[in-house]
C-alpha cells in the first residue's frame, strides 16, 4: 500500500513535467519522477530526509510554475506526505 503512494507520486510528477513550459523545471521534475520510480521499486524506501528534500525541490518547482504543473504536484506531495506517515522515526 505504501508503495502505491510512491508510484502515484511518480505518475503525478510525470504529469507535471508534461505541463511545464520550462525546459529546466521539465528535466528537474522528470528527474524527480524517476527517483519515485526507484523508490516504489526499491526494497527500502526514502526516509524522512530523502523525502523533505524532495518536498523542497517540488515546492519551490510549484511556485515557480503555477497553474496545472502546481496543480498536480499538490498530488504529488499528497501522495508523499500519506507515504511519509508510514516511515518510522520523527
Amino acid at each position: 500500500m505504501a508503495r502505491d503512494e510512491l508510484e502515484n507520486a511518480a505518475d503525478s510528477i510525470e504529469a507535471a513535467a508534461a505541463a511545464a513550459s520550462d525546459d529546466e523545471a521539465q528535466d528537474r521534475l522528470e528527474n524527480q519522477a524517476a527517483k519515485f520510480e526507484e523508490y516504489a521499486g526499491a526494497d527500502r524506501g526514502p526516509d524522512h530526509g530523502q523525502l523533505a528534500r524532495h518536498e523542497h525541490i517540488l515546492n519551490d518547482i510549484a511556485d515557480e510554475e503555477g497553474g496545472d504543473v502546481a496543480s498536480k504536484l499538490a498530488d504529488a506531495l499528497e501522495s508523499i506526505s500519506a507515504f511519509r506517515e508510514t516511515v518510522e522515526g520523527v
